[in-house]
């Protein structure tokens, strides 16, 4: 009994998923910046090419 109260009082799991959860937020807002950020590039380097031809 002492040992299924320990198993559900342990909440170290439930704190790496958080940090998890985090991370992965963390992460599609970079992607989300960067592909926005790309775009942008790409549009304005094209610009800048058919400018200069």
């Amino acid at each position: 009994m002492q040992t299924i109260r320990r198993f559900l009082a342990d909440e170290t799991a439930a704190t790496a998923i958080e940090y998890g959860l985090i991370a992965a937020g963390i992460a599609l807002a970079i992607i989300a910046v960067v592909n926005n950020l790309g775009s942008s590039l790409k549009l304005k380097f094209g610009s800048i090419s058919t400018s200069l031809k």
